[in-house]
């Protein structure tokens, strides 16, 4: 029998997008209302990332 070989292969986008996802859930769990666009972007960054491709 051949010996089993384990990769560790890390796909470092779907890891961020998990991540994001946890963020956000823990954010809606949180809230006592529905989370509004402008939370959504705050809680994913959305303006740091906005802002940094801009070169701000």
């Amino acid at each position: 029998m051949a010996p089993v070989r384990i990769r560790a292969v890390q796909d470092h986008v779907a890891l961020a997008e998990i991540e994001l996802c946890g963020d956000l859930i823990i954010a809606a769990s949180a809230a006592e209302e529905r989370l509004s666009p402008e939370s959504i972007d705050e809680v994913l960054r959305v303006a740091e990332e906005r802002d940094a491709g801009s070169g701000r």
